[in-house]
């Protein structure tokens, strides 16, 4: 069977399960060749097909994401290592980098809690060259992850990784204070209906956040105030029904929240600042 043959046929059986099953078949088939997809099609569509690609389409069929099964993921005009240890990063969270380009000082400091593959403060660093930062996150083996993503993408010199627990005491001691923190925390209702692809492979420490999904919002909130900088901001992504009850939260500690929209003008994201008129 020819690499066309088999894609069309790969597409076929991968409806049944990806709304993307003839993009799905081509990065399979790409990976099984150690090409490019664009290669692939220009260059390798009339050739046999490789003997490992039966195998990766069956893996597919069983919902794991094609992310996990390459190996990578696109974010931002970059390729990023993941793997089931930390979530898939997420086209959406690219507009939660232009926000935060535009609130950060080109020479800031800033901490990503639940850094996870370190997506969002790889990308900021890679995108402002004055950046320094922090990436936390509570699993070791996400902060592995990281720091494989910054050699790979040329900013481990300005970026710390470390293992560290918001719920914890003492979690952020010596960190200092931070002109940015930007937070993609857990925000998943305990119960809520999941694609199998999330549910089933995607680390469910980094999804879920109690009955309502608010759980690590109450907790991280309190604790921004000591550690931001006295004019610094923090930008946190939010479910979809999450702003108001958010907002609320951050009333409470002393910050007041703009919500952000993305391309789709879905809530995405709150931006807080001190309140300007604390007594």
């Amino acid at each position: 069977m020819t690499i066309a043959e088999a894609l069309r046929q790969a597409a076929d059986t991968l409806s049944a399960t990806s709304d993307t099953a003839r993009l799905d078949a081509e990065l399979l088939m790409a990976h099984a060749l150690q090409t490019s997809r664009s290669d692939m099609l220009l260059r390798h569509i009339s050739d046999p097909q490789p003997a490992e690609f039966a195998a990766l389409i069956d893996r597919r069929m069983a919902h794991e994401p094609v992310a996990y099964i390459l190996g990578e993921a696109e974010f931002f005009g970059r390729s990023f290592t993941v793997n089931p240890a930390v979530l898939i990063p997420r086209s959406d969270s690219e507009s939660v980098v232009e926000m935060a380009l535009e609130a950060v000082p080109d020479n800031g400091r800033v901490l990503d809690m639940g850094t996870g593959s370190g997506v969002l403060l790889l990308t900021l660093l890679a995108e402002k060259s004055g950046l320094s930062g922090v990436g936390i996150d509570a699993s070791l083996d996400a902060i592995q992850v990281a720091a494989l993503n910054a050699r790979r993408i040329g900013v481990s010199d300005r970026a710390r990784l470390v293992q560290g627990n918001w719920t914890e005491p003492n979690w952020a001691d010596g960190l200092g204070q931070f002109d940015l923190i930007i937070c993609n925390p857990p925000y998943v209702e305990t119960d809520a209906q999941l694609e199998p692809d999330v549910r089933q492979f995607e680390p469910a420490s980094a999804l879920f956040a109690g009955s309502d999904g608010l759980d690590d919002y109450r907790t991280i909130i309190p604790q921004l105030g000591n550690l931001l900088t006295q004019t610094g901001v923090s930008i946190l992504e939010i479910g979809r029904d999450q702003a108001e009850s958010v907002t609320q939260i951050a009333a409470q500690s002393g910050f007041d929240a703009e919500l952000y929209r993305d391309l789709a003008d879905r809530p995405r994201a709150l931006h807080l600042s001190r309140k300007t008129n604390r007594n």
